[in-house]
């Protein structure tokens, strides 16, 4: 069979097969970061508790990382979270973040610090729906005290009443401070890793099939006291995205750093899909 023409053969890849985007955070304002590509998110629902809502000015830059805030009173009407998100336009590859995870010494707000990629549930058990994430319990939730950290590959789920169809992995314990979380996502299986730890393999229908958004995001789940206001905070230093590739931890964290060694703040050459990043779930 005659060989293609190299501009067909490309033109037939997926979106996803080639490409890197990295973003390191050094935009000056929020301003810059909608101008990078990045929504903020605004308004209500999940995973925010019914009465509270997102907004804008709980994320910050300041020297040179992201920070995401969640203030609360315990009361969901004086919950304030935070979201950002990117161009929905990454499946096949490997995706990393370094971010600084927190704990509070002596709460129990059960808030949850996330770093994900995920598409639009479109309705109940929506079959093509694709998630994985990263999610850091500091003080306990979800019907359990203890401390963990997730990784999570997503099959679908119904949100009300909650019903849910993912493989997850669960380390136990605290990570305060900074942390390297990968996921590899190939056409088979996902892979999360923790500082360089595989967690977990995930395969089967948890495989994600849809191009997804990077997010990162900052909530309260049910169960919080009612008190004086408070605020929990975690910060992101740099993600990072190579499109159809696998690439070890190690090999993320080298690639990142010759970034920074180049003064490349901002790399974006993963093609466009077309969709748009609805900065949800």
């Amino acid at each position: 069979m005659k060989p293609l023409p190299l501009l067909l053969a490309l033109a037939a890849l997926p979106a996803w097969a080639g490409g890197e985007f990295f973003d390191d955070f050094s935009q000056n304002d929020l301003d810059g970061l909608r101008a990078d590509g990045w929504v903020l998110r605004e308004g209500s629902g999940h995973p925010g508790l019914p009465g509270a809502r997102f907004a804008p000015g709980q994320l910050s830059l300041e020297g040179g990382l992201l920070r995401l805030r969640l203030s609360t009173d315990g009361r969901p009407e004086h919950t304030t979270l935070a979201q950002l998100c990117g161009p929905r336009k990454f499946l096949v590859g490997t995706t990393a973040a370094r971010v600084r995870l927190r704990d509070t010494p002596g709460s129990r707000d059960p808030v949850i610090q996330s770093f994900f990629l995920a598409g639009p549930l479109r309705h109940d058990y929506d079959p093509d729906f694709s998630e994985v994430d990263f999610e850091y319990l500091p003080h306990g939730g979800w019907g359990e005290p203890e401390t963990r950290l997730y990784g999570v590959s997503w099959h679908t789920v119904r949100l009300d009443p909650w019903e849910s169809f993912n493989q997850a992995s669960i380390l136990q314990g605290s990570f305060d401070g900074w942390q390297l979380l990968t996921v590899q996502v190939e056409a088979t299986r996902t892979r999360h890793y923790v500082n360089g730890r595989l967690i977990g393999e995930h395969t089967g229908r948890n495989v994600p099939s849809q191009p997804m958004a990077i997010a990162f995001n900052h909530w309260l789940s049910a169960g919080a006291a009612e008190g004086a206001p408070r605020s929990h905070e975690f910060e992101v230093d740099w993600v990072l995205h190579e499109a159809g590739r696998t690439l070890t931890p190690a090999a993320m964290q080298a690639r990142a750093d010759q970034l920074k060694r180049q003064g490349r703040a901002r790399v974006d050459t993963v093609p466009d899909s077309g969709l748009t990043s609805e900065c949800n779930l």
